[in-house]
């Protein structure tokens, strides 16, 4: 069955008051787009044509408003909604009749990855789920205290999984992209809420660990990672994405013209969408894309 993908958007924005009182914390500007253009663009590389948002209730209206079927850019949206906050985890219980049996790919919304590699690390992280039934990237921070820590053996196997440990015994943490099988529902179902009530992602993982389906993709040091959660995070993250596309002469995020590049729109489909961004950069971008790859 084809991978679905799930974009967890449902998040209250608690840290970044104010500034999420009049707007959805995942729809708020990163440097020039909302930050949830960016794991959407990672779904869409990773040749992810249906896509589904879980959002508060509240904000369900303006997220169609917004990304509608999807069908401009040869994508399938769907919609739910996240009604009591029970942790990443719940996202499976949620997307459970959406999935279908499919194995799938989770993404945050306020999760950034910027580097000239990531996508092929998740290509790569994709085709071990896919022969594993499990997959995580391994990111190495200089912090590692602060989220869910791995473990590892002398062959960079995984041998364990500890959340927020005093004592971590590897730099290496769990960032906010998962890869499961069909089979995520279904473990989902038998986790029960933390000490904070919720149910844990780590939870998850560690089942796919104990069952020997879990492998691991590590990220090298070229790979920048923003946890966008509070208002000093996301704005150091926007000040990378802007460095980043100034160096590269890219533009980042831009879910557009991944579809464009994987086959789900043709160049005319491309070029009404940047008619109707073309008063912004961002719509220029996108057309002088376009002029570079009809020459």
């Amino acid at each position: 069955m084809k991978t679905k993908g799930i974009i967890l958007a449902a998040g209250k924005g608690t840290r970044l008051m104010p500034a999420t009182i009049p707007a959805s914390k995942p729809l708020l500007p990163l440097y020039d787009k909302p930050m949830i253009y960016y794991p959407l663009e990672t779904l869409v590389r990773l040749g992810i044509k249906d896509i589904l948002f879980i959002v508060q209730e509240d904000d369900l209206s303006i997220f169609k408003k917004t990304f509608g079927t999807g069908s401009e850019v040869g994508l399938n949206f769907s919609y739910e909604i996240q009604k009591i906050q029970r942790g990443i985890a719940d996202a499976y219980f949620i997307a459970e009749k959406y999935l279908d049996g499919s194995p799938s790919v989770l993404a945050l919304s306020d999760n950034v990855f910027l580097g000239n590699n990531y996508f092929d690390y998740a290509n790569s992280a994709l085709l071990k789920m896919q022969e594993n039934g499990g997959s995580v990237f391994g990111l190495p921070v200089p912090d590692p205290e602060k989220f869910g820590v791995i473990e590892l053996d002398n062959n960079k196997n995984i041998i364990g999984i500890e959340e927020k440990p005093s004592k971590p015994k590897s730099n290496l943490i769990i960032p906010g992209l998962y890869f499961f099988d069909s089979e995520a529902s279904k473990f989902a179902k038998t986790l029960k809420p933390s000490n904070r009530g919720e149910l844990e992602i780590t939870d998850l993982i560690k089942i796919y660990l104990s069952e020997k389906k879990l492998a691991l993709e590590i990220l090298d040091d070229s790979i920048v990672w923003h946890d966008t959660g509070n208002a000093k995070a996301l704005l150091e993250a926007a000040q990378k994405v802007k460095l980043y596309e100034q160096n590269n002469d890219i533009k980042i995020g831009s879910y557009e013209i991944a579809a464009y590049e994987q086959g789900f729109i043709n160049k005319s489909n491309l070029n009404d969408i940047a008619e109707k961004l073309i008063k912004s950069d961002y719509g220029q971008y996108i057309k002088e894309y376009l002029t570079q790859n009809l020459s």
